[in-house]
């Protein structure tokens, strides 16, 4: 059968994020209430979520009041399906790209009823995730297993779990940063790389979950790439939430290190594939000013990769991969599978 009668739905997943300020409270009750967030038998897991949204809520409508009362996320990642789903047809697939987000709209049932009017032979799903988390990828596609059994949606599919040393997913990373310190003109010299991912608590990695191993993964193939005598470089951790231990080092506590020690400071949000609130809030203004007050000569902050080319080159091969079932780089699991076993995530 030609690729072109081959008809394909591919889902790209992600987070969502709320459309208005009426929105914010049970956007962030729908990511607390996850039991892959809050890992609490349903009674007490709902009471701790309906705490939590109340309590933070106040503070997301301001972070997203500097984004005009919503979050940019579900337009960034219509982008990116529309450029996939472009992509593809170049390489003569027949494949409809679909968005599920996972705690706002379109949610993943909203997305498994368009698909099954769709009526694919095969769907992929593709977490905008690149790195495997339990709290990310393995919860998307929970709730996709959930909405498909809901709809009745009985056809082949394949979960990408992850693809954090994708060739052109590096290549996309490390020419925008090139581009980036180019342009701003810093001393590469004096200059410092923050790598820095969304962070865990501490618990959750230490029960085996793979995401930090492959975040470091991802720094290290991108230092590779980069034409960058002598780097100093590290990968770093924000977003930390609550009293439990995360994973660090902390990316605040870093960029006020080296505004201390006189670095220009270079930012690379390393797990965050669009711009949203924790690049263009929490690290463009927040951060920044942590750098000016440590007195950091520069504080440069390189764009998600959104519609780069080689960002939705490498998507396009990942899906390519996971239709001709290729498994060589650990790339596709069943979308059921708790796909952490091992340190590629399958």
């Amino acid at each position: 059968m030609s690729n072109d009668a081959h008809k394909v739905a591919v889902v790209v997943m992600n987070l969502g994020g709320p459309d208005s300020p009426d929105a914010v409270e049970p956007f962030l009750f729908n990511l607390f209430f996850d039991p892959q967030i809050i890992r609490l038998p349903t009674p007490l897991r709902w009471l701790i979520a309906k705490i939590i949204s109340r309590r933070r809520a106040p503070v997301a409508r301001e972070i997203y009041a500097h984004l005009g009362g919503k979050s940019p996320l579900l337009a960034e990642t219509e982008a990116q399906a529309r450029a996939l789903e472009a992509e593809l047809a170049a390489r003569g697939r027949n494949a409809r790209v679909f968005v599920a987000m996972r705690y706002w709209h379109p949610f993943t049932d909203e997305a498994a009823e368009a698909v099954r009017a769709f009526a694919p032979e095969e769907v992929v799903l593709l977490p905008l995730y690149p790195q495997f988390s339990t709290t990310t990828t393995q919860s998307s596609f929970m709730a996709w297993t959930k909405a498909a059994r809901a709809f009745g949606l009985a056809v082949p599919t394949t979960g990408v779990c992850c693809y954090p040393t994708e060739p052109d997913f590096i290549a996309a990373h490390a020419a925008l940063i090139m581009q980036t310190v180019e342009q701003a003109d810093i001393n590469r010299e004096n200059a410092r790389v923050l790598f820095s991912a969304h962070g865990l608590p501490r618990k959750v990695v230490d029960g085996g979950d793979p995401y930090a191993r492959q975040v470091e993964a991802t720094a290290s193939a991108v230092v590779a790439r980069l034409e960058w005598p002598d780097l100093d470089w590290r990968v770093t951790y924000q977003s930390r939430v609550g009293p439990l231990e995360w994973i660090g080092p902390d990316t605040e506590a870093e960029v006020a290190a080296a505004g201390r020690e006189g670095k220009a400071i270079v930012v690379v949000p390393i797990a965050f594939v669009s711009e949203h609130s924790e690049t263009l809030v929490e690290l463009d203004m927040e951060y920044r000013a942590v750098a000016e007050t440590a007195g950091a000569p520069a504080y440069v902050r390189i764009p998600a990769l959104g519609i780069n080319k080689s960002f939705i080159a490498a998507l396009a091969n990942v899906v390519e991969a996971a239709l001709e079932r290729r498994r060589g780089d650990s790339w596709t699991c069943p979308a059921a599978a708790i796909c952490f076993k091992d340190k590629t995530a399958v």
